[in-house]
Parts: structure tokens; C-alpha cells; sequence
């Protein structure tokens, strides 16, 4: 009997736990890598939002909510071992309803630009709603950065991870075809983390899907980024005109202020009399990946030297846009009781090139029914 009792206390004992939070391995609540789920707040139009939590064994904690797949922290070791937020967002679910840049957020369908939101695809003409003074960008008035993402715990390649899904339907935004998208956030025990997207369409259409995170690797929203060290694995980039669509072209960044071939503070060149650093304000282009005969391979790095936090980037992507912040002017306030102030924050966004759809020598983004689209972008966190 008291065998029995035995086995009857660890059975409502493991499943007690299980049903507070979702741990890796073999042992799941003596391993510390967790997920954990609460609730985060209600919309505008009353849809509950949830919060995720991924933790690894080394103390990194990522925070990641429904609503628009947001990562609205991000704590981060540095080489004194203290842990700071190194991700711009907000403390409430309202503020990044009313007014974020797209901080943190799954961007789509179509992440960056496109020309006057239209597009031809087979030979039918197909108009965008347009939020970028006459463009169409991030997807739209209502893109994926402004849904409610259905999200569970699952485990990918041994690894507790959350998987979101989102069905954008027929014509939203002007996009046609009833789109079936799914990202998986994945944390490992080696500070990476790991984005994998995965889409299917009824109808052909367009894709091209981003994250939208927003990086200050000194731990404090107070300082600026222009410090930073970047190499972008890069030997050409994309000239845009003054609404920051391509103009056409692919340009080599030699004797540039665009060349992060090696190492080069943000800052170095951003001010430099330059017409392309003049069309975006600083740096908001789109670079020509290296190496895109390999599937995963590296992107960029950033190094911060006071707190020693060392971020690479690897992807399936041909392109990464490189953005400095150059928008952020001190209206918005931080996390931290400051603001948000000019060039606070930076964005390496994995991606296709902007305006591919009008751009016939650019990769394709059309993707078929019965075709899989598939991406996938690594984000290692280290200290030197």
C-alpha cells in the first residue's frame, strides 16, 4: 500500500509540474531549461495576449509574446557575468499597439519595401495597402507584427521550443492566397537562438519573412550603438532612392562608407558625404550576402567592447538589412525609464531584397502551392 501511495504522490508530482512548465530532457523538472508561460494582457479589440519565457542553463532568459511573435526581452550575460536586456521594446502590450517600430516583431508577408504596393504575378496586377508614405512595408497596415499568433510548446531537435502559427488569409493587405505560416523560437544551452520559418500557400503569392529585433549589446537603452563593431559578410550591397526603393542595381561596397568586410565601428562613416548614407538618414540598405551557393552560413557580427557581448548571425537568406536606428528620436520611452533616442538601437534583419516582386533580377519570392518556403537564421550570443 504504501508502494502504492508512493507511486500515485510522483505521478501527481510530475504532472503538476508539467503543466506549470515545459523542460528539456530526460529528467524534466531537474533540467533547467524551461519555457514558461503566463498571461501578458487583452488587446484593443479584447483577444488575450500570452508571454513565453525560454531560459537555458546559463541564465539566458528570452521573452516572447502572441502578439506579433514579439521578443520583448532578451537578457544577456556580459564578460563580468551580469545580465542585462539587450533588446529595444516596451513594458506594456498598449504601447506596442499604439506605437512600436516594429520592435521585436515577426515581420510578413513582406518583410521591407515594396514599390508603391504593387506588384504583377502572372500576369496579374496586385495592389498593396500602402503605410510608407506611397509604399508598402513590413507587410502592411496590419501585417504579422499586429496579429495574434496561436502558439505551443513543443519540442524541436531535443530542444523546448515555441512554435506560432498564424493563417493570413486571401487578399489581406492585398496579398492573394490563403497563406499557412508557422515560426519556431528555439533556445538552446549554447546561447543560440535559433528562427525557423515555414510557410504554404492555396494560391501563388509572395513571401519573404524577417525578425524585427532591435539590439543594444551594452545592456543600457541610454547609449547609443555607433560604438558597435560590425562586419557584414558582404561584398555589394543595394542603392535605394530617397523612399529607400532599389533603384536597380547592385553595387560593390569598396571604398564606401557601406564596406563591413572587416571589422568597422557603426559610427566610423555614417555621417560621411555619401548619397546613399544621405537617402537613409544613416544606414538602411539591404546587403548582398556572400556565399550564396551555401545553405546556413555566416551573415554579420557585432561587438561591443565594454561589456564583452559578441552577437553573430548565420541564415538560409540571401540578404540582411542593415538598419541604424535612424528613425528612433527620443519620443518613444524605454523599458528602462528613458527614451529611446536617435540611433538607440540596431537591426540586422535576415531577409529577400526589398521590391523583389518589380525587380526580375533579384531571387525570387513567389512561392507555389504545393512549394514549402523555408528560412532559417541563427543568433549566437557570446562574450570576449
Amino acid at each position: 500500500m504504501n508502494n502504492f501511495k508512493t507511486i500515485i504522490f510522483i505521478i501527481l508530482f510530475i504532472e503538476l509540474n508539467v503543466s506549470c512548465k515545459y523542460q528539456k530532457g530526460k529528467n524534466s523538472f531537474n533540467s533547467p531549461a524551461s519555457i514558461e508561460k503566463s498571461f501578458y494582457g487583452v488587446t484593443n479589440d479584447n483577444q488575450d495576449v500570452y508571454q513565453f519565457s525560454l531560459k537555458n542553463k546559463n541564465g539566458m532568459e528570452i521573452n516572447i509574446i502572441t502578439y506579433g511573435g514579439i521578443i520583448t526581452k532578451w537578457k544577456a550575460k556580459d564578460k563580468f557575468n551580469h545580465f542585462n536586456d539587450i533588446v529595444l521594446g516596451f513594458n506594456s502590450l498598449s504601447r506596442y499597439e499604439s506605437s512600436s517600430p516594429y520592435f521585436g516583431a515577426i515581420v510578413g508577408r513582406y518583410g521591407n519595401r515594396i514599390s508603391k504596393g504593387k506588384f504583377k504575378l502572372n500576369n496579374k496586377d496586385y495592389f498593396l495597402t500602402t503605410n510608407d508614405n506611397k509604399n508598402h512595408l513590413h507587410g502592411g497596415l496590419k501585417g504579422f507584427d499586429k496579429v495574434i499568433w496561436e502558439a505551443q510548446i513543443i519540442n524541436y531537435d531535443s530542444i523546448p521550443s515555441l512554435e506560432l502559427k498564424y493563417l493570413s488569409k486571401d487578399m489581406e493587405e492585398g496579398y492573394p492566397g490563403n497563406l499557412e505560416t508557422k515560426v519556431i523560437y528555439s533556445l538552446n544551452n549554447t546561447d543560440e537562438l535559433t528562427v525557423n520559418y515555414e510557410a504554404k500557400t492555396d494560391k501563388t503569392t509572395i513571401v519573404n519573412l524577417t525578425q524585427h529585433s532591435y539590439f543594444n549589446l551594452s545592456g543600457n537603452f541610454n547609449n547609443d550603438i555607433l560604438s558597435h563593431e560590425l562586419v557584414i559578410n558582404a561584398d555589394s550591397f543595394i542603392p535605394v532612392d530617397t523612399s529607400l526603393i532599389p533603384i536597380g542595381e547592385i553595387r560593390k561596397v569598396q571604398g564606401t562608407p557601406f564596406d563591413f568586410k572587416k571589422r568597422k565601428k557603426i559610427g566610423k562613416e555614417i555621417n560621411y558625404e555619401n548619397q546613399q548614407i544621405k537617402n537613409g538618414k544613416g544606414y538602411d540598405h539591404c546587403w548582398v550576402l556572400n556565399d550564396q551557393e551555401n545553405d546556413l552560413r555566416f551573415v554579420a557580427s557585432v561587438y561591443e567592447e565594454k561589456s564583452g557581448r559578441f552577437l553573430e548571425i548565420f541564415s538560409t537568406e540571401p540578404g540582411v538589412q542593415f538598419y541604424s536606428g535612424n528613425f528612433l528620436d527620443g519620443t518613444l520611452k524605454s523599458k528602462t525609464n528613458g527614451t529611446y533616442n536617435f540611433r538607440s538601437g540596431f537591426c540586422l534583419e535576415t531577409q529577400h531584397y526589398p521590391d523583389s516582386p518589380n525587380q526580375p533580377k533579384f531571387p525570387s519570392v513567389v512561392l507555389l502551392p504545393g512549394d514549402i518556403y523555408n528560412s532559417k537564421t541563427i543568433y549566437r550570443l557570446s562574450n570576449k
